[in-house]
């Protein structure tokens, strides 16, 4: 119920318990049960060998230009990103994990308003890239274990 409602509104939403609960079936299952034509999905797992750039990379490689420095699903489709593992990427010297700063600087409508979004590697012409019709889930284990959150 609460992950239906979630993808009814678009409301960001992270799950969180012990290893083998199913909480990455459960929210797979109801994303891929989605309309084809309305929706779209982005599945990415993280390990401690993720990166920041492979993050945004694989993000970036599923939206398209809706107008200048604004990107997004088609149009007339809202693109769901879930993110598996969300605690495993290693922490760097300062203590920040760069994919899940990545993830929440695209989805930070306070300091990026008004959708978040990420600056540009590639184009120095047109360096930040807003991001709409984006919504995040994702999964993660408890604290302890070899996790680094």
């Amino acid at each position: 119920y609460i992950l239906k409602h979630c993808i009814k509104n678009s409301i960001k939403l992270l799950f969180c318990g012990p290893t083998g609960t199913g909480k990455t079936v459960y929210m797979q299952d109801s994303l891929f049960n989605l309309d084809k034509e309305s929706y779209m999905q982005i599945l990415i797992g993280f390990s401690a060998q993720t990166k920041c750039a492979q993050t945004q990379d694989l993000i970036d490689a599923k939206l398209e230009r809706r107008r200048k420095g604004i990107y997004g699903p088609p149009m007339g489709r809202r693109c769901f990103v879930m993110v598996d593992d969300l605690n495993m990427p290693v922490k760097e010297r300062f203590g920040a994990q760069p994919p899940i700063e990545i993830l929440r600087q695209g989805m930070d409508s306070t300091a990026y308003p008004a959708t978040g979004g990420w600056f540009d590697r590639k184009d120095n012409t047109h360096p930040f890239r807003s991001i709409i019709d984006v919504t995040f889930f994702s999964a993660m284990g408890l604290p302890g274990g070899g996790r680094t959150f």
